[in-house]
């Protein structure tokens, strides 16, 4: 092999080496395992879930639609499943349900989940837009608190 072709070969090879550990340093898991395939770290809690955050979703604000009056008709990330008729809580399938579902926005440990910013104010570190308005005027307000401590791994008491 002449040695210009050896060069391009090496280039190439580096290349294909630095492309392929860049991805993996790019990749971020929605969580970390052990070496037994145990999650390290934060994870969420069902019945804290259960508890504390599926009541947000069903109250009441002045000037704001409730949670689910959007988003358990809408294909946003955030879905709910509906009410039954005549219910004005989740039995516990539905919350299985629901719990499985907010899998898709809320990362365990990560502040930047979608549950954490998308519904606060863009002032107070949320995004841009949210159809249903913005809920939460500041980190302080005691129902963000909430959806962060279970994003944190807040276990129920």
């Amino acid at each position: 092999m002449k040695k210009s072709s050896m060069r391009v070969a090496l280039l190439l090879f580096g290349a294909c080496i630095f492309l392929a550990t860049a991805g993996s340093l790019v990749a971020r898991p929605s969580r970390q395992e052990n070496q037994m395939g145990s999650p390290i770290g934060p994870s969420l809690d069902y019945e804290y879930f259960k508890t504390m955050v599926e009541p947000i979703f069903l109250a009441k604000r002045p000037g704001h639609a409730r949670c689910i009056t959007c988003h358990s008709i809408n294909s946003a990330a955030l879905h709910v499943v509906p009410l039954s008729p005549g219910a004005d809580t989740w039995n516990d399938e539905e919350s299985r349900k629901n719990f499985e579902l907010i899998k898709r926005v809320a990362i365990p440990g990560d502040l930047t989940s979608p549950l954490l910013i998308h519904p606060l104010a863009e002032s107070a570190g949320g995004d841009l837009f949210h159809s249903g308005g913005k809920h939460f005027s500041s980190q302080s307000d005691p129902e963000w608190l909430i959806l962060k401590a279970f994003v944190m791994g807040q276990k129920a008491q």
